[in-house]
């Protein structure tokens, strides 16, 4: 059988915290996303370049608020 794990309040509170950055800078990464309108030969560039990024961001700094909490 599979086990499951009970998040506690402070694996909530890294969800949270860790949403709401990835919201703003998805956000950031759509208006980047949409230069390629402009430039249409880099368009691939600006789409693929920061939702890799913001994705990479977002969670390594997950896991940084998970060690950080842990402590």
């Amino acid at each position: 059988m599979a086990k499951i794990k009970i998040l506690n309040l402070e694996a909530i509170k890294n969800i949270l915290k860790t949403h709401k950055i990835g919201g703003k800078l998805f956000k950031i990464a759509g208006v980047i996303a949409l230069l390629g309108v402009f430039f249409q030969n880099y368009a691939f560039f600006f789409i693929i370049i920061p939702v890799i990024a913001v994705s990479a961001y977002t969670i390594i700094y997950s896991y940084v608020e998970y060690q950080r909490e842990m402590k």
